[in-house]
């Protein structure tokens, strides 16, 4: 245990109502404020913005992504970036 994480779900719960970085298998990013997600890591964001090379390219508000879209999700202060 380290942290206080045993599982990759706690990870995910610990950074609900904080901002993350979500990448997509796409390739585009979002960032936005993590609000829930479930065990298929569908996630909800709360004031969702695609990012493009560090610069915001559009804000989406509200949003829900697919787990099996997403590459990775960093609970980290690189979602500031």
């Amino acid at each position: 245990m380290v942290n206080g994480i045993d599982r990759p779900l706690d990870l995910l719960n610990s950074a609900k109502g904080k901002e993350i970085l979500v990448q997509l298998k796409t390739g585009k990013q979002f960032v936005g404020t993590l609000l829930a997600f479930d065990i298929h890591i569908n996630v909800v964001l709360d004031n969702a913005k695609e990012v493009e090379n560090g610069e915001q390219t559009t804000s989406y508000g509200l949003t829900f992504l697919r787990g099996d879209t997403i590459i990775f999700i960093s609970p980290s202060s690189a979602a500031k970036a």
